[in-house]
C-alpha cells in the first residue's frame, strides 16, 4: 500500500514565530516515530511556498495548498491577519462540502492588547458553534495537537463518524489486505467472515 502522505497546512501571522517553528520540529519528530507505520506528516507553512509570481494572487497559492490538505491549523495571539482569515475560510469551505480537512484553531493567551481581528474572528467561531483552544505556550500547544494528532490516527484519519459506522457492521481488523469480521452474539462467535 505505501506510505500515507497526512498533509498539514498551518496558518498564522509572524507575531508567532517561535511557536510555529517549535510546532514544525515537534511535527518532524512525530512524523520520525510513524514512519514505521507508513505514516508520513507533511507540513506546509507559507515560508515553504514559492515566493514567484501568481498569475493571479500569491494568497491564490496558498490556498490551493489548504484546499488539497487533511488537517488545518490556525494558530492566533494578539490578532488574525485578513490572510489567516482568508485561509481559514478557504479550509472551513472545503471541509463544509468534503468533510475535509479536519480544523483545528488554537489561541494564544494574550499577553498584551489584543486587535479587534481577533475578538471578531473569535465571534465568528462562536457563531459556527466550535470551540477553540488556548495555549500558554509551545509545549502546551504541542501537547494538545499531539493528542489530536493519537487521536486521528486511531481513527485511521478517517471522517469523525467512523465509530458509530463499525459499531453496526461489526468489528473489523485489517491486516496486509485480510479483512476479518467477528460478530459476537451471547458470548459466542457467530458467523466469521473471511474477505
Amino acid at each position: 500500500m505505501g506510505i500515507r502522505k497526512i498533509k498539514i497546512f498551518l496558518a498564522s501571522s509572524k507575531e508567532l514565530n517561535e511557536e510555529r517553528q517549535q510546532f514544525e520540529i515537534d511535527l518532524y519528530r512525530k512524523c520520525k516515530m510513524w514512519i514505521d507505520n507508513e505514516i508520513f506528516l507533511h507540513l506546509d507553512i507559507w515560508e515553504d511556498i514559492s515566493a514567484k509570481m501568481s498569475l493571479t494572487r500569491s494568497q491564490d497559492e496558498y490556498n490551493k495548498y489548504i484546499s488539497s490538505c487533511d488537517l488545518f491549523v490556525l494558530l492566533a495571539h494578539t490578532k488574525v491577519g485578513i490572510y489567516s482569515a482568508e485561509e481559514f475560510e478557504e479550509a472551513f469551505g472545503k471541509f463544509k462540502s468534503t468533510k475535509k480537512p479536519f480544523i483545528f484553531t488554537y489561541f494564544k493567551e494574550p499577553t498584551a492588547s489584543v486587535e479587534p481581528s481577533l475578538n471578531s474572528f473569535k465571534a465568528k467561531l462562536h457563531s459556527l458553534e466550535h470551540f477553540y483552544s488556548s495555549f500558554k505556550g509551545k509545549d502546551d500547544l504541542w501537547n494538545q495537537f499531539n493528542k489530536e494528532l493519537d487521536r486521528l490516527k486511531a481513527n485511521e484519519f478517517s471522517n469523525n463518524d467512523w465509530r458509530k459506522e463499525e459499531s453496526k457492521k461489526g468489528y473489523t481488523v485489517k491486516n496486509k489486505g485480510a479483512t476479518i469480521k467477528n460478530q459476537f452474539v451471547g458470548g459466542n462467535f457467530d458467523k466469521p467472515t473471511f474477505n
